[in-house]
């Protein structure tokens, strides 16, 4: 900490040189198809999160602000506007109904809130598929690098990971516009120089700005990447020199000792060949349209009931056992009584007694009607939800929850889920993540419009530009 600028060679310099030299070449056939099927992920959130009332008032806002004559496209309307509002618009339908993708060690994070971002670029600029992907492949990689070197991680102090995510989006964006290792040192210095996010934006009572903080992020890494570009400078000591992320963490104790951050594992072993592991192999995807963590009890509870034909009237108490931060996330008193979809997706007892009702978690469970169905809350209130100690012990390389449903007559029915379905160790398959895209989009823009995007998302690396893909996605009137 006490080492001066001038004395280290500084994080930020390390990531800029190994970004700027990674080519698609050194990308492993396996990251390029991860990458693919990650945006074919995705894209389908990005049609559904269009139809989110919180999205329709971001359009509006930048219709009203913009001439509409840029060079990049807002996915499904086909506004035309600049490549920082467009990365932000279309970041944000990715994320809007927290169905995209999900990694979580230390901090959590969604890569792909990041994505659209080189995206808008890479139309603007008239690059290419192989462009595209090896920014998406480096957006993850720094993202999700950063999300494991917390000791203990951003979040146990109250900050969201939308800080962190300042640090990765000009990196990715900025590998798209050929900035040199110095420039993207600045980029980085620009972009995590305006993003402090606090974790209010996650607790308690959910707002619209849960899922717009991180494509925020996303959109402060576009415009860092193209100031950066012009010549504009930003402090490169921003990592891990005076009053840097780290510096300012140390001032934070947590159980009596400095908060701090393992700045080797950020860039040890960076990949350069396609002999390389990259970490886009390690992401998940969401089977639910839910919070990360609800994954593996809502699992568990669904294959109880399914495996013992549990009705729901004949259930007196649901426990639900999780570690400690899905407990304090999930199930504090405004869980309880959510009234909108952001506090709702992110509440287990409403997650476990419309899926115990229905039989099913899907987008069509957070309409609003539903939402404020009052016949719920007597099941909500059976769930009862419990931080284990055993389970904590487990996190992050599980995500164990054990569930057990006790019905009117005492009788126990117990299961438990460590690696919940979507997980990188239990992946989603191409044919499973177009259903989940076909429920999404078919009423957005179509079948057919649906078909011809998964083909052309999954033979993308031989697109010359990537106007086809942002056509493929625009709703016909």
């Amino acid at each position: 900490m006490s080492e001066s600028t001038e004395s280290k060679r500084l994080l930020s310099h390390v990531i800029a040189e190994s970004a700027c030299s990674l080519k698609y070449e050194h990308l492993s056939p396996e990251a390029i198809q991860a990458a693919k099927l990650f945006w074919f992920d995705s894209i389908g959130c990005a049609l559904g999160g269009s139809q989110q009332e919180d999205a329709k008032i971001l359009l509006k806002h930048y219709r009203a602000m913009s001439s509409g004559n840029g060079k990049a496209t807002a996915f499904v309307c086909g506004f035309k506007t600049n490549p920082v509002d467009a990365a932000f618009l279309n970041g944000h339908m990715i994320r809007a109904m927290d169905y995209n993708d999900i990694y979580w060690k230390a901090d959590p994070c969604h890569p792909s809130d990041l994505i659209a971002a080189p995206l808008a670029l890479c139309e603007s600029e008239g690059l290419s598929g192989k462009d595209l992907i090896l920014a998406t492949i480096i957006a993850y990689e720094i993202e999700m690098r950063l999300c494991e070197i917390g000791r203990p991680g951003v979040r146990e102090y109250g900050w969201h990971h939308a800080t962190l995510s300042a640090f990765a989006a000009p990196v990715a964006v900025g590998r798209m516009l050929n900035l040199t290792p110095e420039q993207m040192v600045s980029a980085i210095g620009i972009s995590a120089s305006r993003t402090f996010c606090p974790g209010a934006v996650t607790a308690g009572k959910l707002t619209n700005m849960k899922n717009t903080v991180d494509p925020w992020a996303g959109r402060i890494g576009a415009e860092s990447a193209l100031l950066a570009r012009e010549g504009f400078s930003g402090p490169e000591h921003i990592i891990d020199g005076k009053e840097g992320l780290f510096a300012v963490f140390h001032h934070v104790q947590y159980k009596g000792q400095p908060a701090s951050f393992d700045g080797e594992a950020l860039v040890k072993d960076l990949p350069s060949s396609p002999n390389s592991r990259y970490r886009i192999l390690d992401c998940g995807m969401k089977s639910f349209p839910i919070e990360a963590l609800s994954h593996a009890p809502l699992t568990a509870m669904m294959k109880t009931v399914k495996e013992n034909n549990i009705k729901a009237d004949e259930v007196k108490e649901i426990k639900v056992e999780v570690i400690a931060r899905a407990a304090d996330i999930l199930g504090d008193p405004h869980k309880y009584r959510p009234t909108s979809k952001e506090t709702a997706d992110h509440s287990l007892p409403y997650c476990m007694a419309v899926g115990l009702v229905d039989g099913m978690v899907t987008p069509l469970q957070f309409g609003e009607e539903r939402i404020r169905d009052q016949s719920l809350i007597p099941i909500m209130d059976k769930v009862k939800v419990v931080a284990s100690e055993e389970f904590e012990a487990l996190f992050p390389k599980f995500q164990p929850s054990r569930v057990t449903i006790t019905t009117n007559d005492d009788k126990s029915y117990s299961t438990r889920v460590d690696v919940p379905k979507g997980d990188a160790r239990d992946p989603m398959t191409e044919d499973e993540i177009a259903v989940k895209f076909n429920a999404l989009g078919s009423d957005v823009i179509g079948n057919d419009q649906c078909e011809k995007l998964q083909r052309f998302i999954m033979s993308i690396e031989s697109a010359k530009k990537v106007d086809e893909l942002l056509e493929l996605t625009t709703a016909r009137a």
